[in-house]
């Protein structure tokens, strides 16, 4: 059976496909504040700025539609991941960054409910589990660690509790915690800008951004001034002039099996709906979705050479066969199921690996975004953070530590696709090392690959 690929994500085919572009900017405008992205960061900052200030005159500049990017494509995880890592804040710091994502998680959860967003949302937690004696070794590492943070409330599972929650081959152990829920991604991204739109902001879509400045979004149609500009352009900020280096755009992709008979359900369980995750080096990440397939991700070719981005969502076909053979490595109740879709995205990540959100007083400009695959969540919480820097407001979430945060810029090429196809061909070698052997130790390459990272 050939697999579709690309189409943009199977999220927006199970919509009916790609949506019908709204209309473009045509010609220059003024406005209050001008957000250039139409993703869930763009969306997010446009909701809280119109619900704290009605009559504020905001506007959304988007390059395809509303969800083009990792917003319609991603692993549906609406997760409290503290990307970058809690430590680097300090304890206080890094417990009220823990705190506010997982309030964020409930926030997503309430908005769409209250702005009748249908978006399949099922809090079951977030699901990982180890399958190697190293993998196990570093799960009982996080574990440990995990509970020495307030807020962050997870268990740990032997083989056979694990076992019982997620029938999984090979499975050595886990952890789960409760902040995370499944959702399905494009409806989301859908939802909210519809939502965005009844509340009075336009989008403008098939309108690019080639250059930010202060007081003004240069686009290919038009100049929209504003006294406030914010970037919220993630896995595609290699695009805008001037920010080439500022994050890198990595590739992550995805395949989804057509729905899984109950007989089958049955042997596999998964009841409670949870994201799941592994602790391998190049980690798996999977949901069942509302209809009942198995959604699975993982990093294909990790990094295109000068930052450069796809178009429509198409993956490696080498991509889609080692994924699919990963799944049913980890199901194999799931064999005979074919694969219905495959899709790739881009996410953003600082040379730190650390999310941050910021807005310049002076100059007005605003920006979000470097969540590194975790943004799902991070994306309201910095949509809210937005509305009350552009607003003036003294509130927690501006003086949470994220707040201003800069990472250094990335390397030239070819240094920075050097280092990254080295990571990554490391990190395989590690895994591939550890389901090989016995040892319950971290495989020496993946130690060389984090040296290299920076993490």
């Amino acid at each position: 059976m050939t697999v579709r690929n690309g189409d943009v994500s199977w999220w927006w085919r199970d919509l009916g496909g790609v949506p019908e572009p709204r209309d473009a900017l045509a010609g220059d405008t003024d406005v209050d504040v001008a957000i250039v992205g139409g993703g869930y960061t763009g969306l997010w900052t446009a909701y809280y700025l119109k619900m704290l200030q009605p009559d504020l005159r905001v506007a959304v500049l988007e390059q395809r539609f509303a969800g083009f990017g990792a917003s319609g494509r991603n692993g549906g995880w609406l997760t409290n991941s503290v990307t970058g890592g809690r430590e680097r804040y300090g304890r206080d710091g890094g417990a009220r960054q823990q705190k506010a994502l997982n309030e964020s998680v409930d926030e997503v959860i309430a908005v769409a409910a209250r702005e009748g967003i249908d978006a399949d949302i099922v809090k079951g937690g977030e699901f990982e589990v180890a399958r190697t004696p190293a993998q196990l070794a570093r799960l009982k590492v996080a574990a440990a660690h995990e509970r020495a943070w307030p807020h962050t409330d997870v268990e740990e599972m032997d083989a056979g509790a694990a076992a019982s929650r997620i029938s999984i081959d090979g499975v050595l152990g886990g952890i789960w915690h409760p902040h995370c829920a499944r959702v399905h991604p494009a409806k989301l991204a859908r939802g909210l800008a519809a939502t965005v739109e009844r509340l009075g902001v336009p989008i403008f879509e098939q309108t690019r951004v080639v250059r930010i400045e202060p007081g003004r979004a240069v686009t290919e149609r038009g100049i929209v001034r504003a006294a406030h500009v914010i970037r919220a352009t993630e896995g595609f900020t290699a695009d805008l002039h001037g920010e080439h280096r500022t994050w890198l755009p990595m590739n992550s992709s995805m395949i989804v099996t057509d729905p899984l008979p109950a007989s089958t359900w049955a042997t596999i369980g998964w009841e409670g709906r949870e994201t799941l995750g592994d602790f391998a080096h190049v980690y798996m990440y999977a949901q069942r979705t509302a209809d009942d397939r198995i959604a699975f991700g993982g990093r294909g070719v990790p990094y295109r050479y000068g930052s450069r981005v796809d178009t429509d969502g198409a993956t490696q076909p080498r991509t889609i066969a080692s994924l699919a053979a990963l799944l049913r490595d980890f199901f194999p109740a799931a064999a005979d199921v074919p694969i219905a879709h495959a899709w790739a995205g881009v996410l953003g990540v600082p040379r730190d690996w650390a999310a941050t959100v910021g807005h310049d007083r002076a100059t007005g400009l605003g920006w979000a975004g470097g969540y590194v695959g975790t943004g799902v969540t991070a994306t309201n919480l910095a949509g809210r953070t937005l509305a009350d820097l552009v607003l003036g407001r003294d509130t927690d979430l501006v003086r949470l530590p994220w707040v201003d945060h800069r990472a250094k810029r990335w390397e030239v090429e070819p240094l920075r696709w050097l280092a990254v196809n080295a990571i990554y061909t490391a990190y395989r070698a590690a895994d591939r090392a550890e389901a090989s052997g016995s040892a319950d130790r971290t495989s020496i390459f993946a130690k060389g690959a984090d040296l290299i990272a920076g993490r």
